[in-house]
């Protein structure tokens, strides 16, 4: 059973707020994390008649979107491009409250974890996906999610002390 445009639309629309959640934690901008929901919408739509309804709708879209960014990265590095990392610019001019610099260290943190493992938590500890969604997702077997879950865990524990 293949599933209608319709449906996919009304999934998606449920989905955008953590589509676009799980963009900034890929890019690490926001600009290019709508950029990527973008993308992921479009492909989504095109090929609507890949979901099968009996299978989790957020899995398939975080799929695409991961794919979509290992697409875009490939063709960036082709081009050479480089641009200034956003988290250059998050401070300047901004008193800051506490609450917003734990934030922005959780930022750094997690931007500052290898993409495997960054791909895990977002999925798992933020997104809330099981381990089996979250590795259908990322395409690897669950014991490989929870390794780098494991890792990105711990990782993220020795910055945050």
């Amino acid at each position: 059973m293949t599933a209608s445009v319709e449906q996919v639309r009304a999934q998606i629309v449920a989905l955008l707020p953590r589509l676009r959640r799980f963009g900034r934690t890929i890019t690490h901008h926001a600009s290019d994390a709508d950029d990527l929901v973008q993308i992921a919408i479009e492909r989504a739509l095109l090929r609507h008649e890949q979901w099968r309804p009996e299978s989790p709708f957020h899995s398939w879209m975080f799929g695409i979107m991961r794919n979509a960014w290992i697409d875009e990265a490939r063709a960036r590095s082709r081009r050479g491009q480089v641009l200034a990392p956003e988290e250059a610019g998050l401070d300047v001019g901004d008193n800051a409250s506490e609450a917003q610099q734990r934030l922005l260290s959780v930022q750094r943190a997690m931007a500052s974890l290898p993409e495997e493992q960054r791909l895990a938590v977002a999925l798992v500890l933020i997104e809330g996906l099981s381990y089996k969604e979250a590795a259908e997702a990322l395409d690897v077997p669950i014991g490989t999610l929870t390794s780098r879950l494991a890792r990105g865990r711990e990782a993220l524990q020795k910055q945050l002390e």
